[in-house]
């Protein structure tokens, strides 16, 4: 019976043993497998391995930035974030502490105060992820751009299983700067879910491989729960920055023309205007513009209007051109400003042009006079003196019909028309042929630069960003010389008497303290269809002007398209508005020196603290000397300004008393004499604008209770000051635009209307010419003559 269960036992043991051995030897012959193999099922275990616990991150690398000539920022990269939703529950490892969007819809709720989707959405998105059983959503581009600020506001909500990463936005910190021109780049989505920032137009997009870096990476190994192992290797690709694009653009001077166009874009609301302002003696551009325009931080204002008009848009020049036809004939010996003419009217063959009187003229008058008034008829017998196909040799010499070749693609060429010789007559006075305002710079150099014509630029240089090495560097370049230096300069005198006579068109367009010489124009508008609008307003106005007019430093070119222009003014002020304040600020800030400034008389300011403000009053009065009290006391604290400066006469001075104090009429105050109150009498003044104050939102004599802000408004000196505006009213010249009535009434006379019936148009579009010369004679009996 013992013999028996122990056999029984030792029976069991041995095939439990053979049962393990089996199974030890299964188990070796697979682990053997594996390692020989590297496979699991077929699937590499070493894959699932480093795609389970090697991480890779992106190392994001910046676009280049855009800059102006000073290195100030036009366009540069920025830090955002992105908004990550974690809806995997797994990640939570205590329900007190929650790493996953616990409540949907409290989730749902909260973002939709702080992205731009609606609650809706935001819903709908957290859901799917859900339902799809994904680790983590994301919002689409209403998840992407987060300031720092929001960022910190939503963190604030304490919203479980939000996660921010870092990420890169593209900042134009100066708004409505050149839009057309600079452009703009985006994110936009890859097919591969990625986000790369393109840009879609203008310089971001001319410019988009350069100023595009090369995004590197880092890979590191990671265990289950995401820390990194030790003695890990981790290979870094480092991240290659995108290029600087540095412009000859400067910032102070773009600032100048963008708030002064939007000045008149509020007040008269043209349908376009187009800026340019321009070194003449090295071709660089300082600023470019137009309107409408755009944000290009919100792309708020873009319309289908993508075109930099100054280079892409081709416009009848107007008036303007005279100057060209002027230097010509100067240049070729044909110019007497002393010779006379009959103005009015003038036939050409079976075409009939007229002045921009409807035809009346200024009866009997010397060429200067004619050119100084605009007179089309003046060019009319000037282009018989000089010869039509010898006039055509130099609208050739000058550029026109030809693209400058300046740094920007898509540049139009104008179509000069010459095949009649009515093209030939009013292509002299600016009408018919058609050019581009990037055209008319670079033609007016020739004239500022002493005969030598300079090609236009706005690319400075580029570089590299890391190593500052310069890949591209551009230099003043010579575009020819039409004229000489003697000839250009007859021309800068004959264009500044349009300024200073006083039966010259450009009297408006008088600085105080420099010189101008320049050309107004008024050119008509085509419409679909052919002819051209109507109506006093229906005009391209026009001004390229120089200053100093005798060594001019800054060029520039300003048109308004049918501004919307009350009875009681020319259509020439809304240009004037923007020259004069862009081309005074301008040259001050370029430290030119002003050359109509007169001696001024000075008095040297006392020590008046400690007396009383009857005594102060006196005597300053007697200066002739305006006195402004601070307070209602006698006794005089202190001043403004200090003893020792001095005080112009005529000026200001400041005095400061106990009390409580009523608010003065600022009206006409200066910018540093507002300062000086605001600094001695403690009030709240909120200074809007340049140059002199113009209103103030509480009337003069009220008591300011408290902290009650004061907002004043400034204006430009040719605003506040209006007595150019009142000469110019005085003797209007080419600018003055009739009535619809007085035209009509004057029906004996006939002027010829630009024979193209073409819109204004790019270089696409199709441009036609009469086939005869009377199809050419399109006769304006009612319309509105220009000049």
């Amino acid at each position: 019976m013992g013999n028996e269960k122990k056999f029984r036992f030792q029976g069991g043991a041995f095939l439990l043993f053979l049962l393990f051995a089996g199974l030890f030897f299964l188990l070796l012959a697979r682990i053997v497998t594996i390692q020989a193999t590297g496979k699991v099922e077929g699937q590499e275990l070493a894959a699932k391995a480093a795609a389970k616990y090697s991480q890779e991150e992106v190392l994001t690398a910046e676009r280049g930035r855009i800059v102006d000539r000073n290195g100030e920022v036009i366009a540069e990269d920025t830090l955002t974030y992105k908004l990550v939703a974690v809806v995997d529950e797994s990640v939570t490892q205590k329900a007190s502490d929650p790493q996953h969007v616990v409540d949907v819809e409290e989730t749902a709720k909260k973002l939709a105060g702080y992205l731009n989707a609606s609650e809706e959405k935001i819903l709908e998105i957290l859901k799917s992820g859900v339902e799809k059983d994904r680790y983590q959503v994301e919002f689409g581009s209403a998840g992407r751009e987060i300031s720092h600020t929001q960022m910190l506001e939503m963190k604030e909500e304490d919203i479980p299983g939000l996660l921010f990463v870092r990420d890169l936005k593209r900042l134009y910190p100066n708004g409505v700067f050149a839009s057309h021109l600079i452009g703009y780049a985006m994110k936009e989505e890859l097919e591969n879910g990625e986000t790369k920032t393109t840009g879609r137009m203008g310089l971001e997009s001319i410019h988009n491989d350069v100023l595009t870096g090369k995004n590197g990476k880092m890979e590191f190994d990671t265990d289950k729960w995401g820390f990194l192992l030790p003695n890990n290797e981790s290979a870094i690709t480092p991240a290659v920055n995108g290029a600087d694009v540095q412009l000859t653009l400067d910032k102070t001077l773009q600032n100048f023309l963008e708030d002064a166009m939007t000045g008149v874009q509020e007040e008269y609301d043209p349908t376009r205007m187009i800026a340019v302002i321009a070194d003449p003696k090295t071709g660089e551009i300082l600023a470019m513009s137009q309107r409408p325009t755009f944000d290009p931080n919100t792309r708020e204002g873009l319309s289908d209007n993508w075109l930099n008009e100054s280079i892409e848009l081709t416009i009848e020049p107007g008036s303007p051109m005279k100057m060209f036809t002027l230097a010509a004939a100067i240049e070729e010996g044909k110019w007497d400003p002393n010779a006379t003419y009959k103005s009015g009217t003038y036939t050409l063959l079976d075409s009939k042009i007229g002045d921009h009187n409807s035809g009346r003229g200024w009866g009997t008058i010397s060429f200067l006079e004619g050119f100084q008034r605009s007179s089309n008829v003046s060019m009319a017998y000037l282009l018989e003196r000089l010869g039509a196909d010898t006039f055509m040799n130099y609208v050739d010499a000058f550029g026109f019909g030809d693209q400058t070749g300046i740094d920007l693609p898509k540049e139009a060429s104008g179509k000069i028309l010459n095949q009649w010789p009515i093209n030939k007559l009013t292509t002299a006075y600016g009408q018919g042929s058609t050019v581009t305002p990037i055209q008319m710079i670079q033609a007016a150099s020739a004239i500022a630069n002493d005969g030598v014509m300079m090609k236009p630029y706005v690319i400075d240089q580029i570089k590299n960003s890391d190593t500052g090495k310069v890949t591209v560097k551009s230099k003043p370049q010579e575009a020819g010389q039409p004229i000489s230096a003697e000839t250009a300069n007859k021309v800068k005198e004959v264009l500044a008497s349009t300024v200073t006579s006083d039966v010259g068109s450009a009297r408006g367009f008088a600085l105080k303290d420099y010189t101008i010489a320049g050309k107004t124009g008024t050119a008509q508008v085509p419409k679909e269809g052919g002819g051209y609008l109507t109506g006093r307003n229906n005009y391209l106005f026009s001004f390229l002007g120089m200053a100093p007019a005798d060594d001019p430093e800054l060029l520039i070119y300003i048109g308004v398209q049918q501004p919307n222009v009350p009875a009681n003014e020319y259509g020439s002020v809304p240009v004037a508005k923007i020259f004069t304040s862009v081309m005074e600020n301008s040259l001050k800030y370029l430290n030119i020196e002003p050359e109509n400034m007169a001696e001024a008389a000075t008095v040297p300011m006392e020590e008046y603290t400690g007396k009383t403000v009857t005594q102060a009053t006196e005597a300053l009065q007697e200066l002739g000397i305006e006195v402004e009290v601070i307070g209602n006391t006698e006794e005089i604290i202190s001043q403004y300004p200090e003893a020792g400066n001095a005080v112009l006469k005529g000026g200001r001075v400041i005095l400061e008393t106990a009390g409580d104090t009523t608010l003065p009429d600022f009206t006409g105050w200066s910018k540093r004499e507002l300062l000086a109150y605001q600094s001695l009498s403690g009030l709240a003044l909120e200074i809007a604008g340049q140059g002199y104050a113009m209103t103030q939102s509480i009337e003069s004599g009220q008591l300011v209770v408290g902290n009650a802000p004061v907002i004043i408004e400034l204006v430009p000196p040719e605003i506040f000051y209006p007595a150019q505006a009142k000469a110019q009213e005085e003797n209007p010249g080419e600018d003055q635009i009739q009535s619809e009535q007085e035209v009509l009434e004057d029906t004996g006379s006939e002027t010829i209307v630009e024979e193209t019936e073409v819109e204004i148009q790019t270089e696409t579009e199709t441009e036609t010419q009469p086939n005869t010369e009377a199809q050419a004679n399109i006769e304006s009996q009612t319309d509105e003559s220009t000049e």
